[in-house]
């Protein structure tokens, strides 16, 4: 934490300016209106289409007909504006978790708010990858600021005291306190109209297929129902508008407007369940990527450890001291301990960095070791030198001293050791990583002139020794690691640590059966072929640079694997855009790193990363069933509004009909199928491939194939019932009847296609005995009152209709079941058939 003398506001005065001023938030794009809402669904073709059938019945003297269209259209205004809002609700809620965090001071303790609670006057606690939520004025501390949303200039700014800082830039380097001058539409950003606060999302892979997929449905909807009308008006001399109700009622028919809501529906409410397992779904398109990796590219500390380091072990003169169970620290290590802490920033984000404040809270306060003055200057830890130094000022102005930390490699070669010394702090750091520490070199020294030099290199140190932190794997990441591999999912480390501590991380939580690790200096030196192989063989890569990360990522993607990525910090941001999902840590994950990523870690927990693989493949799995169930359930629909027209049958389907058949479909797709639970086998089969579509015709070809097994069933039952001298009327309350029965089997048929409808009854889904409720009162309602009755154009359900009602869905649900044999989507159902 920042050291600072600074109250900041109170509570109570934060709340009284929040109410006097309104929320620090910039102008964006608002929720739809309601009257925008409608509007949408007034120029939706089935709008259209429900519109000129009920004109045509107004137009035929048929008002009880155009009223009960005219009237379905609040209905469906009704439905789509619940839809809406249903996702509007899950939409805010995931806004709500994502929008941006700042760290401010309220009654002298340091809390984190989110942004849009941010006051003129709060102190905010700025860190290296913060976005600064509002315009504020640097108190102190020493930043660099990349004001390139503002300026469009890439270089950094530096910012001492005084200095104005600007809403939604990013803090690069440095540690300060600011005082908050401007919030939301005041701020240099607002002002110049920069809508950052809540964008629209862009629409997924499968919402952009669904789309032309609804086009292409569309014209060939429109095409055979212009075809009908000509037809039934001119060749069989039906009267025009009767021909034309026929052409509606099949255009209705062939329009799958369901998709849309399918998808928007459930990659909403997928995004908030996976907000529950502790994952913000920043973009949600990622939600449909989930169930496709197949790589997990992970850090080690943090994600798999419990990113809770202690200062563990120091090796100095030859001796060793564990912190564990110790009373004192031995006069030995006390230089050692000093230097540490002298190499260390006075408020590190790091957590290795906070392990060596507390552990030289513990030992070296009130000692002559313990020290809290700022440093002159840094050197910071590059891909040249892994290694960062502190240059302090002293009573002679030409005398500096200095205190360097990092790899111990890269210390040891600071200090020019000969090649005897180096190998003995090798041999001492690969005893310490492999008992799981991670391991820093330690080292002092003193520069004799006023000016100090480009580099590190030109310092002349003395190494004092090595510390090691230990940082216990996480207890819930062996479970899930051996998910992850039954899953087909292949897990890869990808960290800065060395190589022997990676290695026996990755021992204690079972990562991989494969032991060989490469560092970054060995995936720099290979070519992207030799890079390639390698890929095959290696699981575990140390000492990696942000830029081999991003590497490695770009080559297992052109390998044809779908990766996942995780990171935190700002230098992380390109190989998190690069994957096909990145994923930021939520705790110790800068902005930066967050705002690049698709999905955030609200716990940085792997296993919360299975639980969101796991939740992905429960949500395509329920786009495709409820997709398949689209398209089985509109081709009986189809062909009963097309085959008796074309053999100069009575019309069975009108648009009355289909309509009201839409009060069925819309909730059955978007309430029950969004409710399935998980399938059993759901994370010990491979990923799915990105490119595979419940909307391929391989994925619809069986739905389709359902759909005309019902429609057979009902065709002959028509042809049977108008040979034993039922009434058309009668004729079509029992086709009525057995369609809206056979639409509940193919709900049951659809939930697992390799499973009888019997499991399909018994398997949970608390929405499918409210949905056969439904469906029963509907039935009831219309064949009992008598309006409703007349204008469906059924007559009084008698014993004669019902039992040739009950012998259709008897006969729906056999040709359902002799389906699924033949097509041999049996592997779970011969059980379950033996019930029947």
């Amino acid at each position: 934490m920042m050291k600072t003398t600074h109250t900041g506001l109170t509570q109570a005065e934060a709340a009284r300016r929040l109410a006097a001023d309104g929320e620090n938030m910039l102008p964006g794009s608002i929720p739809k209106s309601l009257f925008a809402i409608a509007l949408s669904v007034f120029t939706e073709p089935m709008f259209l289409m429900l519109l000129g059938a009920g004109g045509i019945y107004l137009a035929l003297g048929d008002r009880a007909e155009a009223s009960f269209l005219l009237g379905f259209v609040f209905v469906v205004i009704g439905i789509t504006l619940a839809q809406e809002r249903k996702t509007q609700r899950a939409l805010e809620s995931l806004r709500d978790l994502s929008a941006p965090r700042a760290l401010v001071v309220r009654d002298g303790q340091e809390i984190r708010i989110p942004g849009r609670e941010v006051v003129r006057g709060d102190v905010l606690v700025l860190h290296e990858g913060d976005r600064i939520p509002a315009d504020a004025l640097l108190l102190d501390g020493q930043l660099s600021v990349d004001e390139s949303l503002l300026t469009g200039e890439a270089v950094p700014v530096n910012k001492s005291p005084s200095t104005a800082l600007y809403a939604s830039t990013v803090v690069t380097k440095g540690v300060g306190l600011a005082e908050v001058s401007t919030i939301g539409v005041n701020t240099a950003v607002g002002r110049i109209g920069q809508a950052l606060a809540s964008t629209q999302e862009a629409p997924s892979g499968l919402q952009q297929a669904s789309r032309k997929l609804i086009i292409v449905l569309t014209i060939v909807g429109l095409t055979f129902a212009t075809l009908l009308v000509l037809l039934g008006w001119l060749w069989d001399g039906r009267a025009f508008l009767d021909s034309l109700l026929s052409g509606i009622a099949l255009a209705m028919a062939i329009l799958p407007e369901e998709i849309p809501v399918i998808l928007t529906v459930f990659l909403a409410l997928g995004a908030w369940r996976i907000s529950k397992q502790k994952v913000l779904t920043r973009r949600v398109s990622a939600v449909e990527a989930l169930g496709a990796i197949t790589v997990l590219a992970v850090d080690k500390t943090g994600t798999l450890t419990q990113n809770r380091m202690k200062m563990e072990e120091l090796v100095a003169v030859g001796a060793t001291f564990r912190n564990e169970g110790a009373n004192a620290l031995p006069e030995t290590f006390h230089e050692l301990a000093e230097f540490t802490l002298l190499a260390t920033p006075l408020d590190p984000f790091d957590p290795m960095e906070k392990a060596i404040q507390t552990f030289a809270q513990q030992w070296l306060k009130d000692t002559e070791h313990w020290h809290s003055q700022a440093p002159e200057f840094q050197y910071d830890l590059s891909a040249e030198i892994l290694a960062m130094t502190q240059v302090f000022s002293s009573n002679d102005p030409n005398t500096h001293l200095l205190a360097c930390k990092g790899a111990p490699e890269a210390v040891a070669d600071l200090c020019h050791l000969p090649a005897a010394e180096r190998d003995i702090i090798h041999q001492q750091v690969l005893s310490m990583a492999e008992r799981g520490l991670r391991v820093l070199g330690v080292a002092k020294g003193q520069w004799q002139s006023k000016e100090l030099p480009p580099s590190q290199h030109d310092f002349s140190f003395t190494f004092l020794g090595l510390v090691g932190f230990v940082d216990p794997p996480r207890p819930e990441v062996p479970a899930a690691i051996a998910e992850c591999r039954a899953a087909g999912v292949r897990i890869i480390m990808m960290t800065g640590d060395h190589p022997a501590t990676a290695r026996a991380i990755a021992q204690q939580v079972n990562l991989s059966t494969r032991t060989a690790v490469m560092t970054g200096a060995e995936v720099a030196a290979l070519s992207d072929a030799e890079l390639h192989e390698q890929l095959q063989q290696v699981d575990m890569f140390t000492r990696l640079q942000p830029e081999q990360k991003l590497r490695l990522v770009q080559i297992l993607q052109q390998n044809g694997e779908v990766v996942a990525m995780t990171g935190d910090g700002v230098n992380d941001a390109p190989a998190l855009k690069a994957a096909n999902i990145g994923i930021a840590m939520g705790e110790r994950g800068t902005d930066v790193a967050r705002e690049a990523a698709a999905l955030v870690l609200l716990d940085d927990s792997f296993a919360s990363i299975v639980a969101a693989i796991r939740q992905g493949r429960r949500i395509y799995d329920n786009i495709t069933k409820a997709t398949a169930f689209t398209f089985a359930v509109h081709m009986p629909i189809i062909v009963l509004a097309l085959i008796p027209a074309l053999l100069h049958w009575p019309v069975l389907l009108l648009p009355v009909h289909i309509v009201l058949l839409e009060l069925l479909i819309d909730p059955a797709c978007s309430i029950v199928f969004e409710a399935e639970p998980e399938a059993s086998d759901i994370m010990t089969r491979p990923p799915r491939k990105l490119t595979d579509s419940p909307f391929a015709f391989s994925a619809l070809l069986y739905p389709l194939l359902q759909g005309i097994a019902v429609a057979e069933v009902l065709l002959l039952g028509y042809w049977l019932l108008d040979g034993q001298s039922f009434q058309a009327d009668e004729i079509r309350g029992a086709m009525f009847m057995g369609l809206v029965l056979g639409l509940c089997l193919l709900i049951l048929a659809n939930r697992d296609a390799a499973r009888t409808l019997l499991h399909g009854l018994t398997a949970s889904n608390p929405w499918i005995w409210r949905m056969f409720g439904a469906v029963i009162l509907l039935l009831v309602v219309v064949f009992s009152v008598p309006v409703l009755r007349d204008v469906m154009g059924f007559s009084v359900m008698d014993i004669p209709q019902l039992v040739a009602g009950i012998a259709l869905v008897l006969g729906i649900g056999v040709s359902l079941e002799v389906l699924r044999w033949v097509s041999g989507k049996t592997s779970h159902g011969a059980d379950d058939f033996a019930k029947l």
